[in-house]
């Protein structure tokens, strides 16, 4: 079960650098479910998973299957839509959370938001965020990366915009 929360950011944290991060490549294959392929680039290693996420926009089930390079790369082609490339950075938080920070690349340049996964809604429920976390966007379907995948270019502009403005 994955148990999340987003949020569009007022600031980024103080030496960002300094943070576990690396970039992700994915794309969609289907939206009902969610299925999605990923490409994980650390300093030190490629990884590539499938995913597959039922319907939900803050809790839902998700089954991810590390694959190899050769299964991304004849996946890949048969993607709907938009590639999402992103540069992402976990941060520690309390209690065990993490935010993991996303700063997008390519044509969703200037989106940036951060999510947090919780171990139960409870846990969720009571969840304070930090200062520089702003408006919560959990339920904004736009700010799902498998409808951002669909996304004509008039909808990314309107996305970068809300964001650069505040006005999620």
């Amino acid at each position: 079960m994955e148990i999340e929360k987003k949020y569009l950011i007022n600031n980024l944290p103080d030496n960002l650098e300094n943070y576990d991060n690396f970039t992700i490549e994915q794309a969609y294959l289907s939206d009902a479910p969610v299925v999605r392929i990923r490409k994980k680039i650390s300093s030190d290693k490629e990884e590539f998973f499938l995913t597959v996420k039922s319907s939900g926009m803050f809790a839902r089930e998700e089954v991810e299957t590390a694959i190899g390079k050769t299964t991304y790369a004849n996946f890949l082609p048969e993607a709907k839509g938009n590639v999402i490339t992103k540069q992402r950075y976990i941060i520690p938080l309390w209690d065990g959370l993490k935010a993991e920070l996303d700063i997008f690349k390519g044509i969703f340049e200037g989106v940036i938001f951060v999510e947090v996964e919780f171990p139960d809604e409870e846990c969720a429920k009571k969840f304070t965020p930090p200062p520089y976390f702003g408006d919560e966007v959990t339920f904004d379907k736009r700010f799902h990366n498998s409808n951002m995948s669909t996304m004509s270019k008039d909808e990314i502009s309107d996305l970068i915009h809300s964001v650069h403005t505040g006005q999620a």
